[in-house]
């Protein structure tokens, strides 16, 4: 209060030079207290801005930290700046200015939604600054924080909100909050995606059910891609495409999404393709035969020992391996299938740690499916569906050789 009255009574002595009737309910007095809380307010946001521009500058640049570099990025000094001058004219206006006066009031409400205002500015590039400083680590990868970014700028926005109307009201921010209940409905129809968005990021970061840069498939919504984002309402899917789909951030708990992070992970990305055999093509093979499939470095060993296992087969049964009707006999399809398992085997972009087999189908209309499954080491896209084609040419070109043929549906021309 003293303080007050000096500052008062040293305006009204340098402004009696003017008018010496001079009164602090006067006109001239209001709007030279007015001038000078917006002059000292000038000022000092003068000195802020030189301040922040010059001495925060040179330490961002010198400073080996990334914080501050991302802080100076997203404007966090600069916007901070702004909170100084409002500050020095609220406190200034209760010295220059009595609180009867109508522009106390005005001035003072005026500032406090300014300085508000400010402040979740100033949140809002601290917020972006804690995000982009967590992407750039691994951790980001296992657990985006996106959408918890997103729920505490809002809960800053609620708040200002909530004091701002109080500050205009002249009510207690607890008391409107106890007046909410009555609107509490229409506050969860209107903010029902973020409240079921809030609540699957958590889920899905707990669980770490999708992460940024998975690959996931969710048909419903055509996404079939890279997460890009995972937010609070919304999650962006960069489609193979390079389309972009936007899906509620809550459908990747409610419906059904495939996620190939198990496949990124693992050591191989797994090829399973049949080959459909022509069934009439399939037939026993002679003793000729087998002599020209001996040379076929993978499988000689195999047929060596298949054959000695049938020429113990007929003793123990005592039949001649003349017999065509009842002696046991390799195919050239059986064959075939153990030198596609040799060729896996020797293929050296294949991961032999893994599931590894030719097996035979149930036989259809088309023919008798031969099915490869394996496991290509190399899980880059364009090097898999290489290494895929190499095998399956191979395997193709390879049926003549065991008098085989692929079932080929041909038209009538």
């Amino acid at each position: 209060m003293l303080e007050r009255e000096k500052v008062k009574d040293w305006l009204i002595t340098n402004l009696s030079t003017i008018d010496a009737g001079i009164t602090e309910q006067s006109w001239l007095y209001q709007g030279s207290a007015i001038l000078l809380c917006l002059s000292v307010a000038i000022v000092a946001f003068i000195l802020t801005r030189l301040l922040l521009r010059g001495r925060i500058s040179r330490i961002v640049a010198l400073s080996r930290n990334n914080w501050d570099d991302e802080l100076h990025k997203h404007g966090f000094f600069r916007r901070i700046g702004h909170i100084v001058p409002a500050l020095v004219i609220f406190l200034l206006t209760p010295v220059l200015i009595e609180e009867s006066n109508i522009f106390y009031s005005f001035i003072q409400k005026t500032m406090v939604i300014y300085i508000a205002v400010a402040v979740v500015w100033s949140c809002s590039a601290l917020f972006n600054t804690i995000e982009d400083v967590y992407n750039a680590s691994d951790l980001a990868r296992r657990a985006p924080i996106t959408g918890f970014i997103q729920v505490a700028k809002l809960m800053i926005v609620i708040i200002a909100i909530l004091l701002i109307i109080s500050n205009l009201l002249n009510k207690s921010p607890l008391l409107l909050l106890s007046g909410l209940g009555a609107v509490t409905a229409i506050l969860l129809l209107v903010f029902k995606d973020t409240i079921l968005g809030f609540v699957a990021g958590i889920q899905i970061a707990a669980n770490r059910m999708v992460n940024t840069g998975d690959w996931i498939e969710l048909q419903k919504y055509g996404a079939d891609g890279e997460v890009l984002q995972v937010g609070l309402t919304t999650v962006k899917v960069q489609n193979w495409d390079k389309t972009i789909s936007t899906i509620p951030t809550y459908t990747l708990i409610s419906d059904s999404v495939k996620n190939w992070r198990g496949m990124s992970e693992s050591g191989g990305r797994r090829i399973k393709r049949a080959i459909k055999i022509d069934i009439n093509s399939i037939q026993f093979c002679d003793a000729e035969t087998l002599s020209q499939y001996k040379k076929i470095r993978y499988i000689s060993d195999y047929i060596d020992a298949k054959v000695e296992l049938l020429r113990e087969y007929h003793n123990s049964q005592n039949i001649d391996e003349q017999d065509l009707l009842n002696s046991r006999r390799l195919t050239n399809v059986g064959t075939y299938r153990a030198y596609v398992n040799a060729y896996l085997q020797h293929h050296m972009q294949l991961n032999k740690d893994m599931t590894m087999m030719v097996r035979q189908l149930a036989p259809t209309e088309a023919g008798l499916p031969l099915e490869i499954y394996c496991f290509c080491a190399d899980k880059n896209w364009i090097n898999y569906e290489g290494v895929q084609a190499d095998i399956f040419d191979h395997c193709l070109a390879m049926l003549p050789v065991f008098n085989l043929r692929a079932y080929q549906r041909v038209s009538d021309k």
